[in-house]
């Protein structure tokens, strides 16, 4: 008998040869799946045409709900920083690969872990060191003596979130490792192809401080994290909360799951059909070319800097609420998407210390001031 999916609910089961071409009732929520049976002439073959069940596309105050229930899941650890939470779960429903850079002891980790276990994925730690091996990250063949059969053993990069702690302290040959995960969402090991569980994300942490025994990132990796972001010290009264609430247990122990991973790579394609003017399209699209004509800048944003920030603003508005992109959406994910694509010229950096600055004085002379940005820590 042939087999049937109704357009309608997405149930599947079978029917008589006898009803093909006949309006049928699907059995489980009743609604016709085909239209009567029309006349054809004698030997010609009929046609089942099949629709696909159409498209549940999460609407924005569904995809703003989740966003929320997740950062105040988040808060009750990460506390005074609403703006990196924000940033944090924008980059999730985005899809991308967050990398925070700040001094030792402001929460990078513990904010990584916190949205881990708030969105109910599987998360594994990677503590980079120089002499780790890119098979203790990705993983490595073994052979069963008993048998001589050799298996595929998965490494930690095998979860749903993966820390990378002090990624700059990982040979260069180790973060090489992590670029077709990044980008790809797989793993090739001995001609073969493994690929990587929904959703993924890569969130990277390195401390500014102490470069000795460290590798500098270099610019194909950095381009691929949508975004790197700060946390920055906390002020006074957040600093006495943690201390309270860390008295009584430790502060990640509280984190309970708020929502589970179907639910975020609903929220993730929800956010692809939030809309985006062409004028605005137009204007992202400039933002991103003005950094490589700039005049302290020694290489410029690739044109995955424009997807970025497309897909940033986009996220950034799925986040809020919002129905559709508006320019102060680009403006709150322009330093934190595209200043660490730029490399600065050593003869400039007197006036323009990083990528930051560039991208705000790029602003200020369109005329456009950018949002306020988190700072980091001061050492």
């Amino acid at each position: 008998m042939p087999k049937r999916v109704c357009q309608h609910c997405g149930h599947q089961f079978q029917i008589p040869d006898w009803l093909v071409g006949e309006e049928f009732a699907c059995p489980d929520c009743g609604k016709s799946l085909l239209q009567p049976r029309q006349n054809h002439g004698p030997g010609e073959k009929i046609k089942l045409v099949v629709t696909p069940p159409p498209e549940n596309i999460l609407p924005p105050e569904r995809l703003a709900e989740t966003a929320h229930v997740l950062m105040d899941n988040m808060q009750q650890v990460i506390v005074g920083k609403p703006e990196q939470v924000t940033l944090a779960v924008a980059g999730l429903f985005a899809g991308g690969h967050l990398i925070l850079e700040d001094v030792p002891g402001v929460a990078k980790t513990m904010l990584c872990r916190a949205l881990a276990q708030s969105a109910g994925c599987s998360f594994k730690r990677i503590q980079c060191t120089p002499d780790l091996t890119p098979e203790k990250v990705i993983g490595d063949f073994t052979q069963d003596p008993a048998t001589g059969k050799k298996d595929f053993r998965f490494g930690p990069l095998f979860s749903q979130m993966v820390l990378v702690d002090e990624i700059n302290r990982a040979s260069p040959q180790t973060q090489a490792a992590l670029l077709e995960a990044m980008g790809e969402g797989m793993v090739t090991m001995d001609r073969t192809s493994y690929r990587l569980e929904s959703p993924f994300m890569v969130l990277a942490t390195q401390n500014p401080v102490d470069q000795e025994g460290t590798f500098r990132l270099p610019e194909a990796q950095m381009d691929r994290f949508l975004m790197r972001f700060s946390l920055g010290y906390p002020a006074g009264s957040d600093e006495r909360e943690m201390c309270i609430r860390a008295s009584r247990q430790h502060p990640i122990e509280i984190i309970k799951q708020v929502t589970n991973p179907e639910e975020i790579l609903k929220c993730q394609k929800g956010v692809r059909h939030i809309p985006l003017g062409d004028d605005l399209c137009d204007y992202l699209v400039a933002l991103t070319r003005a950094t490589r004509t700039h005049h302290a800048v020694r290489l410029g944003a690739s044109p995955r800097g424009s997807l970025g920030i497309y897909r940033a603003s986009q996220a950034l508005a799925a986040v809020q609420g919002a129905p559709s992109v508006t320019k102060d959406h680009i403006h709150a994910m322009a330093i934190p998407v595209l200043a660490h694509r730029l490399m600065i010229r050593p003869e400039a950096r007197e006036e323009f210390p990083d990528g930051a600055e560039v991208i705000r004085h790029i602003l200020s002379q369109s005329g456009i001031r950018s949002l306020p940005q988190p700072q980091p820590g001061r050492f």
